[in-house]
């Protein structure tokens, strides 16, 4: 039997509800829920991982080895920011690495870390799937791409000076992308609002309108 989690807002209550009842399991539902426990404590916080193994019907553990298992998934709150650098084989032969020192010095923050005034969060990944463009940089998984050290610390005084509420991957690469690995097609509205994932149903997409 699930319980509900009377002290989130009215609309995750609601979004949980939702997913809750898009799945004949509730335990199929415990990775969407961590998205949206992830709004309501910024972080996948071991209370968020009791509160969710509570309305699947299993233990915190199991919802721990998920949340441990992604890496999307943060056990610690993030920058307002999460800027993700791609060194991957592919990223790494175009110059990830010195994006990433790029992105580190402007930020203020290393891999791991949360820059002083809690704006960014810096780390290295794996491969993103975007190779034609490499080397490839996320915000709030917000894909960039070809990326230089140059325009990544641009990148960075942009997030910096302008703050947007919504991080939209067009946007972006407009103004700080180079090569692609493939013509995008129509401009995606939707974009994140934090860093998770933007996913309209989960309440972490947002419009630039």
């Amino acid at each position: 039997m699930t319980q509900a989690i009377s002290h989130w807002s009215q609309a995750n209550q609601e979004r949980a509800a939702k997913i809750l009842e898009a799945y004949p399991e509730p335990r199929s539902a415990i990775m969407p829920l961590l998205y949206v426990a992830s709004l309501e404590h910024e972080y996948v916080s071991l209370d968020a991982m009791t509160e969710v193994a509570g309305l699947t019907g299993v233990t915190p553990a199991q919802v721990q080895s998920v949340a441990s298992f992604y890496t999307m998934f943060k056990r610690k709150k993030a920058g307002t920011y999460l800027i993700s650098v791609c060194t991957s084989i592919s990223c790494y032969l175009m110059g990830a690495d010195e994006v990433l020192e790029a992105v580190e010095q402007e930020s203020g923050c290393h891999h791991g870390e949360v820059s002083s005034d809690g704006s960014f969060s810096v780390e290295h990944v794996e491969c993103i799937g975007a190779c034609g463009g490499a080397p490839a940089v996320q915000v709030n998984y917000e894909l960039v791409e070809g990326i230089t050290p140059a325009t990544g610390q641009k990148l960075i005084e942009w997030l910096r000076s302008t703050r947007p509420e919504v991080v939209l991957a067009d946007e972006m690469q407009q103004l700080f992308g180079g090569q692609r690995s493939f013509d995008w097609g129509s401009t995606e509205p939707e974009g994140a609002i934090a860093p998770v994932p933007a996913f309209g149903p989960y309440g972490s997409a947002g419009t630039d309108s």
